[in-house]
């Protein structure tokens, strides 16, 4: 009976000696046998790039790309193994199909990124290893030519633009080293150059936020050298103004969040208007912040930090004894009529996006009035046509009568002036 059972582990056996015959074909190519294996397929190509693409595209099925990433990459990039530095190892066989001896152009560059591109896609598990080798090379950047530099940071903002690699990747050019001698800076012109060419400053910048690389810029710079103003020029002078003005604007945003955050802490400790509105002047000259900004940014300091009442009939009564409090520190901000346009709008929206305030505006608008931080004039080009869409119906009826009473006013005023 034992001798007609079915032998089971046969079958699986022969299972795994088909895997292992496929393993075995690929581990016998150490790291010199595989160097030889690419270089020779690519010197066969003849410089042309679709015949590279096609041979690396077979070649996965036969060479461990899994294994030997950064010597592929290396020979890509430099035409052969390089040793730590960014030299090319002595007593080894080179190419010269590979990007540090093609030509310094934009389209080759392109060309180049298209290899790359069809290669990680096809394989994709060296997605992380070709990100790892751009982190390698950009370190390697003071042992590579001038030409060299130019040519990979011309690729890397292509590869940075078309998806292939990550922003993350620029962390390595804050490398002291690089950094102090101007490689960085140089490098990155090029770079930033190349991506913008293929995308455009909104593309570039929502990719540097999403890896929190947009406030690390002037990281390029030595310590003494940090400030927008060295940046703008810098980078102004080298024709990437938009760059420029997209790293001020986020030193802007930075020193806005800074300043909501000092304000909120000074109200909260009791601070006197006296302390806190110089403060907020000297602020406002140091980080170039205009007074409708200012005000933008008080009003919200002013009402964050309350826990508002949800019923509708008290919570009017609680905002209007709230701002009567800050009334002298709003108006110090109101000096110009865009400021209080600005106030008003502010005020609006945010009547409008908490529901429990949709009946408070006009109360609002009322109190800032009597306290001198709103003027006639504002209120009525704000009813007239400087309003937004947000509960504009329920807020110009809420304003109707006060904004009669205003019309009267001023017409009584110049009927005085003419009698007189």
């Amino acid at each position: 009976m034992s001798n007609q059972k079915p032998q089971r582990p046969t079958l699986t056996g022969q299972r795994f000696k088909t895997r292992k015959r496929v393993m075995d074909e690929k581990e016998k190519f150490d790291p010199t046998q595989f160097q030889e294996s690419i270089i020779q397929g690519l010197n066969q190509t003849g410089s042309d790039l679709e015949a590279v693409a096609k041979f690396l595209d077979a070649s996965g099925a036969k060479l461990d790309y899994r294994r030997y990433a950064e010597t592929l990459f290396d020979i890509l990039v430099a035409g052969g193994i390089l040793a730590p530095g960014g030299t090319l190892s002595d007593n080894m066989i080179r190419t010269d199909v590979c990007v540090f001896t093609a030509e310094e152009d934009t389209e080759t560059m392109q060309a180049f990124s298209q290899v790359f591109n069809k290669l990680i896609r096809r394989y994709k598990y060296l997605e992380k290893g070709f990100e790892e080798e751009i982190k390698k090379l950009l370190l390697f950047l003071k042992g590579f030519s001038e030409s060299e530099r130019n040519k990979l940071a011309m690729l890397t903002g292509i590869l940075l633009a078309n998806g292939t690699l990550s922003a993350s990747i620029l962390n390595s050019l804050f490398n002291e080293n690089l950094v102090k001698e101007g490689v960085s800076a140089a490098f990155a012109v090029k770079l930033f150059k190349a991506w913008i060419n293929e995308k455009d400053i909104s593309a570039v910048a929502g990719s540097l936020r999403k890896v929190n690389m947009d406030n690390r810029l002037l990281e390029l710079f030595p310590a003494n050298k940090q400030s927008c103003e060295h940046f703008a020029k810098y980078f102004t002078d080298a024709g990437l103004k938009e760059l420029s003005d997209f790293v001020r604007n986020q030193q802007s945003i930075g020193a806005r969040k800074e300043l909501q955050k000092e304000l909120q802490e000074q109200m909260l400790r009791g601070d006197s208007f006296k302390e806190i509105i110089p403060y907020l002047k000297e602020e406002m000259k140091k980080h170039g912040i205009s007074e409708q900004t200012m005000i933008g940014i008080v009003w919200v300091s002013v009402m964050s930090p309350v826990e508002w009442n949800k019923k509708e009939e008290l919570v009017t009564e609680q905002a209007i004894k709230h701002l009567k409090q800050y009334s002298p520190l709003l108006a110090a901000f109101t000096s110009q009529g865009q400021s209080e346009l600005t106030l008003l709008l502010k005020v609006q929206e945010y009547c409008y996006d908490n529901i429990h305030f949709m009946k408070s505006f006009q109360k609002i608008v009322v109190l800032f009035y009597k306290a001198d931080v709103l003027s006639e004039e504002a209120i009525l080009k704000w009813y007239r046509d400087a309003h937004v869409a947000k509960g504009k119906s329920v807020f110009l009826e809420q304003m109707k009568k006060f904004v009669e009473w205003l019309k009267n006013a001023e017409e009584e005023s110049e009927s005085e002036n003419e009698d007189g």
